[in-house]
């Protein structure tokens, strides 16, 4: 069963495109839908082929009674030669549609009617394609190409292909060198590719020449023989990532094995086909390319159609970019080519040569899943759906935040929103985790029919960037166990978010998923006190934080429990024990208690050096080279002092420990936000002014006790 993506995305840009183009006055109310679908596959097969606009596709549409099984006519002038394209289209909302013998024989009598000029057995439509078919049909080498437009994603039937293939060769007999009929089948993947544009990978022909060539016939056709840098690169120029189409990676710019192709061609260009492992291209068709037959050790050329490069995608934009960096030298290399021709192998075999030679890097599970149908349907969903990129192959650049995501962050995203808290545990502990075959089916579904959209992702996705966006603000005021936990938690607490949010309607085009997003900081405040208070509770204010997020057993618990905390009403912890800023009364009043509790109990003596120590991640940033250009901004004197119980290296002058941080964060970041000074300033070997001052209210309460138990 097919995705029904495919199906519903085809239908509505056909709608789009070509329902103010396409008549259906000449069928019954009951049959338009359908036959105005048929006839739109129709025209935009024809504009595949061709090329043409939206509009002189609709144009060529001859279906109606009568068109003897063709539906669209084009015809133009290729060079030389003129080219004919006639269409057989067939829609199916299920994607199944059929093509067996007795379409084959219909669509077979039409074509000799016309290959015998007897226009007069079509209907009116065809009137303002005759004239261009006849020029075509007497010049001396028309060709004609008929194309079965199904929309199907089943290949077509062995018994047709052999049908078609005997009856063409009937018609073909007799003419010299390439045939004058031939014939191809767009399927719903085919048709698709249209839709799609520029996202689209296309299927593309090159032409090469290969000096010492060599052959292979059995048991399938291949060539090899050495090829110019520069000619490799011309390909690159021309046609870019679509080059590798049928790899599982693209050409991985930034690796350093990229780096020494690169400077081989500059340094050593003369030695560069010996270093090489050179060039691999599976390809739909090869065609010799002029007269003679190929001699081994000669120089042939050729032309690829349905052209890859599945091995040695470094290598060609190596020599893409030498190229652009010194042509003279670049362009003396040479590289080995193999090229295998697809057409008499059996299915799969292309990926197997993927697989097989693909050894410059090491392949991951995560490059096998780039080639997975539910990943292609995804991106194609991305593109048509929601006019934004989906990236599946490793080396492709990442689309900007706004305008899309990769197949990375997209399976992160959907581990975090999983049902399953332990899938959340998964992603964090290792994300390779996700490609394995039991977790992957789970994030993205089987493909039969239960894949996920475009749209659902996205908004998963979308959720994870704003989670992950409020605790960056989040952790700019935190330390020690809260900054652990905003830092290692997004994922927990974005499965938290998901299951407290409203998401039934997460798939719905008309939901209002922003207004939830907008709920997002709030959330992930409250969502935070919860997981630290829980952690230090259920496990100790000595446990590792990173633990809690990793382990199975212990997501599952603190997720009920965080869970059970969002939903409850009350007020979240606040983790103000963890935080330096100073937002509330009680705060500024518990950092001055500190100072007076330390200088009341002499807890320091008078002259005692103390050091600063930034104590926030935009502490780190913002202040290591300003400390750095003047140690003495680093260093202060204690003098038992409630008021201002520091005297500043910098400049000699005597400071509150929160009115000294601010002017230092003042200085160095331009940020006068209040925060708790005595968290940065320490006595060494002994802990910061807030430790010292928690040692004596610990001592106080013991004292307490003793004194009741006395």
């Amino acid at each position: 069963m097919s995705n029904p993506v495919h199906v519903r995305n085809l239908r509505k840009q056909l709608n789009e495109r070509f329902l103010p183009l396409i008549s259906t006055t000449d069928v019954s109310e009951h049959e338009k839908d359908k036959k105005f679908l048929s006839r739109a596959v129709a025209a935009l097969a024809v504009k595949s082929e061709t090329g043409c606009g939206d509009r002189d596709a609709a144009l060529s549409v001859i279906d109606g009674r009568d068109d003897w099984g063709i539906d669209a006519v084009a015809v133009e002038q290729r060079g030389n030669r003129h080219h004919v394209t006639l269409i057989q289209a067939k829609w199916s909302d299920k994607a199944t549609a059929g093509f067996g013998q007795n379409e084959v024989d219909h669509l077979l009598r039409g074509l000799d009617y016309l290959l015998n000029l007897e226009f007069g057995k079509f209907n009116r439509r065809i009137e303002p394609h005759t004239e261009a078919l006849e020029r075509a049909l007497e010049s001396g080498s028309p060709r004609v190409t008929l194309i079965l437009a199904l929309v199907t994603d089943t290949d077509l039937h062995p018994d047709t292909r052999h049908l078609l293939k005997t009856e063409l060769a009937k018609r073909n007999w007799g003419h010299t060198g390439e045939e004058m009929v031939d014939y191809k089948v767009v399927d719903l993947r085919g048709l698709y590719r249209e839709i799609l544009g520029e996202h689209a990978e296309r299927k593309i022909t090159l032409e090469a020449w290969l000096d010492s060539v060599g052959m292979e016939e059995v048991p399938y056709r291949a060539f090899y023989g050495t090829m110019s840098a520069e000619d490799i690169a011309a390909w690159y120029d021309e046609h870019e990532r679509h080059l590798f189409a049928r790899n599982i990676r693209d050409s991985l710019d930034s690796s350093d094995v990229n780096e020494k192709i690169h400077s081989t061609l500059l340094e050593r260009p003369e030695d560069f086909w010996y270093f090489s492992n050179g060039i691999t291209l599976v390809c739909d068709r090869i065609v010799k390319k002029g007269r003679g037959e190929v001699r081994p050790g000669a120089g042939a050329g050729f032309v690829l159609e349905g052209a890859s490069v599945v091995n040695g995608a470094q290598t060609v934009g190596a020599m893409s970019r030498a190229m652009l960096r010194n042509a003279s030298s670049a362009r003396r290399g040479r590289v080995l080519v193999r090229l295998i021709s697809l057409e008499e192998c059996p299915d799969g075999f292309g990926d197997e040569v993927t697989i097989n030679t693909n050894t410059q890097n090491p392949i991951e599970e995560r490059d096998w899943k780039s080639r997975d149908p539910i990943q292609i349907a995804l991106r194609d969903d991305f593109a048509l759906t929601l006019r934004s990129t989906y990236v599946v192959k490793r080396g492709e650049p990442a689309p900007e935040p706004d305008s899309g995501t990769t197949m990375t962050e997209a399976a992160i995203a959907l581990a975090a929103t999983h049902r399953a808290a332990e899938m959340a545990a998964r992603a964090k502990r290792d994300v390779s985790l996700l490609w394995e075959k039991e977790n992957y089916r789970a994030l993205f579904g089987s493909g039969a029919g239960n894949s996920l959209g475009a749209l659902r992702v996205w908004r998963c996705v979308q959720l994870l960037r704003a989670v992950q966006s409020a605790l960056a603000v989040q952790s700019d005021n935190l330390f020690g166990r809260a900054a652990s936990a905003a830092s290692n938690g997004d994922l927990l607490i974005t499965h938290v978010i998901f299951q407290v949010l409203d998401t039934t309607d997460i798939e719905k085009e008309g939901a209002d998923w922003d207004s939830r997003l907008a709920l997002v900081p709030d959330l992930v405040e409250r969502a935070l006190g919860w997981l630290v208070a829980t952690v230090d509770v259920a496990y100790g204010r000595n446990s590792q934080m990173l633990t809690a997020m990793r382990t199975f057993e212990r997501v599952r618990l603190v997720v009920r429990r965080v869970v059970d905390g969002m939903r409850s009403g009350e007020p979240a912890p606040d983790n103000a024990d963890y935080r330096v800023e100073e937002r509330v009364q009680g705060k500024r009043a518990r950092s001055t208690n500190a100072v007076s509790l330390i200088v009341k109990s002499a807890r320091i003596t008078d002259g005692t050096p103390v050091e600063f120590r930034p104590v926030t991640r935009p502490d780190r940033q913002g202040l290591s080279a300003w400390l750095a250009a003047d140690p003495a901004r680093g260093r202060a004197e204690w003098q038992n002092n409630t008021s201002k119980p520091l005297v500043w290296a910098g400049d000699g002058e005597s400071y509150a420990p929160s009115t000294l941080v601010r002017k230092m964060r003042k200085e160095a970041m331009n940020n006068n936000q209040q925060v708790q000074g005595t968290l940065y300033w320490h006595v060494v070997g002994e802990g910061s002014l807030v430790d010292l001052a928690a040692e004596l209210r610990a001592e106080d309460e013991l004292d307490v006790v003793d004194d009741q138990l006395g």
